[in-house]
């Protein structure tokens, strides 16, 4: 019967891509081939210590030029692709309580495609950036969460985003300066000391990192409660 019920649905409901909502085959997958395509291809080299984009001929040893003289709580950073273009577009879309499904599809997607990479992580638990209890009752949920979820289910890791908690509500990172940002985040977060943390390396989730100083702030947190090792994991590295 689930054949012929996914067939009369697909006739109710077409299958469309989840971003630029192109009609789809009923087996196609959620996203169409050039959406995944530009979901997928970074074309940018990277920095290991922080996600920047850096260039082809850069010295990143110890970390690219931006990150180098920054002592980071976190010991490296991983992202799926640069903060532009159509990842750009599909991540504000997460913003909004309609866009959990996109975010969880984003972080299956990510999973799939860079496997290899985040297992080399060495992860032990996976722990979402959490927002403010007053901002996800407005939003409905937490699109870091929603992502965090889909990529602990395909590495086969523990979700715990009762690990690290956000004490205040503060003002959109977007809207500060790159200076202020440090300062708007500054003690923000709080990870009780527990057992299960003690010794443990977390994989660090979120949606986008623009100066590291958000990621750096919950970093601290779960260092200070007891994980042995930090590292992070962002759909999108912006520098603006």
């Amino acid at each position: 019967m689930r054949p012929l019920l996914y067939g009369l649905l697909h006739l109710l409901y077409p299958a469309a891509c989840h971003v630029c909502r192109v009609p789809l085959a009923p087996a196609a997958g959620p996203f169409c081939d050039a959406c995944r395509s530009a979901l997928t291809d970074d074309p940018h080299d990277t920095c290991p210590r922080c996600a920047g984009t850096v260039g082809p001929y850069a010295h990143v040893a110890e970390g690219c030029p931006r990150c180098r003289p920054l002592r980071l709580p976190f010991e490296q950073a991983v992202r799926l692709g640069s903060y532009e273009g159509t990842l750009r577009d599909a991540i504000l879309r997460l913003k909004h309580l309609s866009g959990e499904t996109l975010a969880e599809l984003l972080g299956e997607l990510w999973a799939e495609y860079a496997a290899p990479r985040l297992t080399a992580l060495s992860a032990d638990a996976v722990v979402p950036v959490p927002l403010h209890w007053r901002r996800r009752l407005g939003r409905g949920y937490n699109q870091s969460e929603a992502v965090a979820r889909a990529l602990a289910g395909r590495l086969g890791l523990p979700l715990h985003p009762n690990w690290l908690r956000r004490l205040r509500n503060t003002a959109m990172q977007t809207r500060q300066s790159p200076t202020a940002r440090a300062d708007n985040v500054r003690g923000a977060f709080h990870a009780r000391p527990r057992p299960e943390i003690k010794g443990r390396s977390v994989l660090l989730v979120d949606d986008v990192m623009t100066t590291g100083s958000t990621a750096g702030e919950a970093a601290r947190a779960l260092r200070k409660a007891g994980a042995a090792r930090v590292v992070v994991a962002v759909l999108a590295r912006s520098h603006s």
